[in-house]
């Protein structure tokens, strides 16, 4: 957990890490802090202190890098280092990230700024740091072999650019990057304008988050490095629901989500009980003429999405990927189905050699939800999360969407669960079940039968397009 009292304090807890040989000791005693965050918790919105001012973000299950004024330059510390990281509880990864945390803290900025950016490295191996979308020289690009040498283990290198758009962006390793990936190495940049922009509109909740995706096998913490698309966790910043916070917003807020995708797959991210327009993507602001609604975007890898709406619709909506294997969790890949097989006898049989053995997908997958299961130590059920109704069986990539009038401005902390109104809430139906109209029609159908005509058979005429008959292109045949 950061320390903003200590922010300032000097840095000489880092002369071990960092190198004489990449940096002097006159540098290394002028090196901001490197702030550390270990809580899975969502941070509430880090203010800025000094600077141009902007409104800040709340980063998901994730928290925003602290910096600090040196002559009109912004300067921040990040540190990459093997960290532990808690999916859900139940669970913790041993991943690699940046200050404690994978993915690690966002960095906010203004449009215009002066950043100067220090990057320490105790990883086992070497690593860079690039900045996904940005503008900038292309010697601070961070890609090693290509626009620099790469950052040894101990090394501190400085990257040092001028903030010049607006926009959502990332940073991520372009050193051994199918593995420092994979291991969980990256994090948001988000650039605020300097003033009121015609494309980009003041908002009430800003909220930003990355997809990332992991292969634990059952029992163990590391991810498998070599997969390329079976992966079986699939996060929001490195959480898994029920794990993933929810977000809280306010009655007729206006709400921007940010959201990046840094996974081997696109995801299409849909929204319940409410349409959103696409405003932004990491090349910029999209141009008022180009957007249109939509309850589902697509998000590419590589890619940002930055959409906008307006709470307008009180209650609890669900807010996920509508790839349905991405909201299940250590999903078994190779499993038959046994929709309608019976598996009592040979399930009797079994239990008698292995007392634990339960029968599973005659009716189905839900009933994994309700079982009581053994699972490996640090593995999370595939169903999982309770409702205020019962089991909600999602897992990986979901969340809600919670919107209450009564929650105040600014305040971000869960309201609990949505009561809804009398006579608003689907209930069973005990009457008598209504007749269809339609079975009303001759022969049970919505459209009479044509009688078979003398010799048992039905005439058919067929309408063909594009020349192909009679005048005006048209023809029976």
């Amino acid at each position: 957990m950061f320390s903003r009292r200590n922010f300032f304090r000097g840095a000489g807890a880092l002369t071990a890490a960092v190198s004489a040989a990449s940096v002097s000791r006159v540098a290394l005693a002028a090196l901001p802090e490197a702030v550390q965050q270990t809580r899975p918790d969502t941070m509430p919105p880090l203010q800025p202190a000094s600077g141009r001012p902007y409104r800040p973000v709340v980063t998901l299950n994730g928290w925003t890098l602290p910096f600090r004024m040196n002559q009109g330059v912004k300067e921040f510390h990040l540190v990459a280092e093997p960290v532990q990281r808690e999916l859900a509880p139940g669970m913790t990864a041993r991943l690699w990230g940046y200050n404690g945390q994978s993915p690690g803290p966002t960095i906010e900025v203004v449009e215009g700024d002066r950043v100067r950016v220090f990057v320490t490295n105790r990883l086992p191996e070497h690593t860079s740091m690039h900045w996904h979308g940005q503008r900038l020289p292309n010697g601070m690009d961070g890609v090693s072999g290509l626009t620099q040498t790469a950052i040894q283990p101990g090394q501190t290198y400085v990257y040092e650019f001028e903030a010049r758009r607006p926009g959502s962006f990332m940073y991520h390793p372009h050193a051994d990057e199918m593995t420092q990936m994979a291991m969980g190495m990256m994090g948001l940049w988000i650039t605020h304008p300097k003033g009121r922009h015609p494309l980009i509109d003041e908002v009430d909740r800003d909220f930003c988050f990355l997809l990332n995706a992991f292969d634990i096998d059952p029992g163990s913490a590391t991810p498998r490095i070599m997969t390329m698309l079976d992966f079986n966790l699939w996060c929001w910043n490195s959480r898994v629901f029920p794990g993933i916070d929810t977000l809280n917003v306010r009655k007729n807020d206006k709400v921007r989500i940010r959201v990046g995708n840094l996974t081997m797959t696109n995801h299409p991210i849909h929204l319940h009980g409410h349409e959103f327009t696409v405003t932004g993507t990491d090349g910029g602001p999209i141009p008022k003429t180009a957007r249109w609604p939509e309850v589902t975007t697509d998000i590419a890898v590589g890619q940002m999405r930055q959409v906008e709406f307006v709470a307008d619709e009180e209650g609890d909506w669900a807010f996920h990927c509508h790839k349905s294997h991405h909201t299940m969790n250590a999903m078994g890949h190779q499993v038959p189905t046994m929709i309608g097989v019976p598996q009592q006898d040979l399930a009797d049989k079994i239990s008698r050699l292995v007392p634990d053995y339960m029968a599973m997908g005659e009716r189905g997958m839900a009933e994994m939800g309700a079982m009581q299961m053994p699972l490996p130590d640090n593995t999370l059920p595939m169903m999982t999360g309770e409702g205020p109704f019962g089991g909600v069986e999602m897992g990986g990539m979901f969340s809600i969407l919670k919107v209450r009038k009564g929650q105040k401005p600014g305040d971000y902390s869960d309201p609990g669960w949505f009561q809804h109104p009398a006579g608003t809430q689907a209930r069973l139906w005990t009457g008598p079940a209504p007749q269809a109209p339609r079975t009303d029609a001759a022969g049970g159908q919505a459209m009479p039968r044509q009688a078979p005509a003398a010799g048992g058979s039905v005439d058919l005429r067929v309408r063909k397009s594009g020349g192909h008959g009679g005048p005006g292109g048209h023809g029976e045949h």
